[in-house]
């Protein structure tokens, strides 16, 4: 029998350890969007000009395909304005790679809703961050409510099965799970509930919308309750050391078995953690994709036993694994210390005490940041440089 540390090898163990593909690939196709959210995790507004061709995007579901990725979970910014991004779904699915996209709805009308009821191994999640108007669209920008309903609906009445609405929680939405559940239920979808990340622009506005000490219980408590009902994405492991752990990995996932190519392929470690700290390689260096996966002295330091380091002498490591990597690098804290959301209070400390917390490596975000007065229903970016200066 194999042994690691005098026990046997785990399933826990043999993902921390890397596996020769990700389970979940994120591919932030483009940083163009028609929202400035307020808690952005890449600062997107603007389309890069250095984004990958179309001819470039093929070459890496090339390489997904070979690598056998089941699924690559698409985002951005709002993937929807790339002008070529139909024709990429498509490739994908033909070439046995699935898509998951997130959108917040602009570009699903009701003929889009129908090619997406008829095509196979294609799902979509509807970002919604209040479950009314008032809520959602303080975070989202005016009209983005009525706007993810109109999608929800449009997929609905087109017979796509099984949609997904995706709602960041914060502390002005943690009142309206159950009413989110209720809008997942009218809609024939399924509710993701997804942890808020003090990234990007989420930095700026952390402070303010994350879930109280006593919100964060009431979110275990909901979960616990909710069961498999509801999806996670594993991104609320935290919470387990209020005991009983959550269902799924309950593991930091980064660089072991999800990572991230931005618009301009630079790989990242971990869809929340854009920055340069995490940047294990890009696309389209020599080897490509599978080369940096499989290779990257970033990944390899990750997928090395790992120390426990202050959380070690909790009795609550086991189930929480010290939290979430990201949380911790953008609130300033020690990568082998409490997550800042620490259920049991173990970060008030470090949190009250002197810390950097890093500047972002990139911003997309548009000229007056954090403005979201705009309308979100006017098309922006129809141009591949659209509001790019």
């Amino acid at each position: 029998m194999t042994i690691l540390e005098n026990r046997p090898i785990t399933l826990l163990d043999r993902l921390e350890q890397g596996l020769n593909a990700p389970i979940c690939l994120t591919w932030e196709l483009t940083y163009a969007c028609n929202l400035s959210c307020v808690h952005c995790l890449s600062s997107s507004g603007r389309r890069d000009p250095r984004e990958l061709t179309t001819a470039q995007c093929e070459a890496v579901i090339d390489e997904l395909q070979r690598m056998q990725v089941f699924y690559v979970n698409i985002g951005g910014g709002e993937p929807t304005v790339r002008p070529d991004f139909w024709h990429l779904l498509e490739y994908a699915v033909s070439h046995q790679v699935g898509v998951k996209f997130s959108t917040n709805g602009v570009r699903i009308t009701p003929e889009r809703a129908r090619f997406l009821a008829s095509t196979d191994y294609v799902d979509v999640q509807i970002s919604l961050d209040g479950a009314t108007a008032e809520v959602n669209d303080a975070v989202r920008g005016p009209g983005s409510f009525d706007m993810a309903i109109k999608a929800l609906r449009n997929l609905s009445e087109a017979g796509f099965a099984d949609a997904k609405i995706s709602v960041v929680v914060t502390r002005h939405n943690v009142d309206q799970l159950d009413d989110f559940k209720r809008i997942a239920d009218e809609h024939g979808a399924t509710l993701r509930i997804t942890r808020l990340r003090p990234s990007g622009r989420g930095a700026d506005v952390w402070d303010d919308l994350h879930p109280t000490q006593a919100q964060q219980r009431q979110v275990y408590d909901w979960l616990l309750r909710a069961g498999d009902g509801v999806l996670t994405g594993d991104s609320f492991f935290h919470l387990s050391a209020f005991g009983e752990a959550l269902p799924g990995l309950n593991l930091c996932g980064a660089g072991r078995v999800v990572c991230l190519i931005d618009p301009i392929g630079d790989v990242y470690a971990c869809p929340f953690a854009i920055h340069d700290n995490f940047l294990a390689g890009n696309v389209l260096d020599d080897g490509g994709f599978a080369q940096v996966w499989r290779e990257s002295a970033l990944f390899t330091e990750l997928r090395s036993p790992q120390s426990g380091g202050a959380c070690s002498s909790c009795q609550f490591f086991d189930t929480c694994r010290g939290g979430c990597m990201a949380a911790k690098f953008f609130t300033g804290l020690p990568l082998d210390g409490p997550d800042p959301e620490c259920v049991q209070g173990h970060a008030e400390l470090a949190l009250d005490g002197n810390r950097t917390v890093p500047a972002p490596s990139q911003d997309h975000s548009r000229p007056v940041l954090l403005q979201i007065s705009r309308p979100p229903s006017k098309a922006c970016d129809e141009s591949p440089v659209g509001g790019l200066r």
